[in-house]
């Protein structure tokens, strides 16, 4: 059967390190509230104008570098962000153009903390097919220029950090690469983690007062996203080694999104995974959302925690609500 196999991975950070000392000299909090309530010790920022793409760029160079590639040798890519470089057109776009690799496709993934996943199972299907022979997928996200940087945005302030990871995908028929994906979403909850505006149903979208109201900057229900992420990580994960007829016993390791590091200990206290095979790194650079998986992916082979013929699962949950996973024999 016919499979897309990660064939190389790339991450890339900007410069400037930001601690939480640092963080308090522009938001009022604490290290330690920080590291209690989040597990976060520092982050990357942008300190000029740099884009997703920029991020993504560096990230798919190094990929395409670990594997003996060229530019020219991807048939198509597919970029998830949160934070594209603007309004439209999409990321993808604005990277292809710095890959000089006008004419193919390039998919933008707007599902947030999920988009890797999403994108990833977007990757596989199309490799499956026949379709494309060879897929870029890359995670990039600035947070850094969108967040609220006060009292009242300093909850969220905290959590994010700027960065980009990228993977090769080609197709595989030896049984290993991506075994299944799984997909979902629960729009009831759309307001419990989302930026309001500037969005279509507001007239006009630009409006007196759109900085002062913060409907603009980042907002979440703290209690809401936590009692969600800890009961979907662990059905999502079991439910892609079900799928497989797989067991925990079965996995090397599981690399879920990077939202809080009390998430993810709750998730592997709930599924008695013990902590070699629930990869963290959230301490190191925040939540990068459509970025973190990959990141950590890279990380976790550069770290050799992940070796041939390995059961992975990857896990995530985050705004929409959406969350998803998927499992992969490396």
């Amino acid at each position: 059967m016919k499979r897309a196999r990660i064939i190389s991975t790339g991450r890339y950070v900007p410069e400037k390190l930001v601690t939480n000392e640092e963080m308090t000299t522009l938001v009022p909090t604490s290290d330690e509230w920080i590291r209690e309530r989040t597990g976060i010790q520092q982050r990357h920022f942008v300190d000029r104008e740099i884009g997703a793409s920029d991020l993504g760029y560096e990230a798919a160079q190094i990929a395409l570098q670990r594997a003996g590639l060229k530019a020219a040798d991807i048939d198509f890519i597919i970029f998830a962000t949160l934070s594209p470089d603007y309004m439209f057109p999409g990321s993808g776009c604005v990277m292809q153009q710095r890959l000089g690799v006008p004419g193919i496709g390039a998919l933008d993934v707007r599902t947030q903390c999920t988009g890797f996943v999403y994108g990833l199972a977007v990757a596989n299907a199309f490799i499956q097919t026949g379709q494309y022979k060879r897929i870029l997928l890359v995670g990039a996200e600035v947070h850094s220029t969108g967040l609220e940087f006060n009292e009242r945005g300093r909850h969220i302030a905290v959590l994010f950090g700027d960065g980009a990871g990228a993977v090769i995908l080609e197709a595989s028929e030896n049984g290993r690469g991506v075994l299944s994906t799984h997909l979902h979403a629960d729009g009831r909850y759309v307001k419990d983690l989302w930026a309001e505006n500037p969005g279509s149903r507001r007239i006009p979208r630009m409006y007196p007062g759109i900085l002062e109201d913060g409907t603009c900057f980042p907002q979440m229900n703290g209690r809401e996203v936590f009692k969600h992420a800890v009961t979907k990580f662990p059905e999502v994960i079991m439910e892609a080694l079900q799928t497989n007829n797989l067991t925990l016993d079965d996995v090397k390791l599981v690399i879920p999104h990077q939202a809080n590091l009390r998430i993810s200990e709750a998730v592997a206290h709930r599924l008695s995974l013990p902590p070699e095979k629930m990869f963290n790194n959230i301490q190191r650079y925040g939540n990068t959302t459509a970025a973190s998986i990959p990141l950590a992916l890279d990380e976790a082979l550069e770290q050799g925690k992940i070796h041939e013929g390995d059961i992975v699962v990857l896990a995530s949950f985050g705004s929409g609500f959406t969350w998803a996973s998927a499992a992969i024999r490396w």
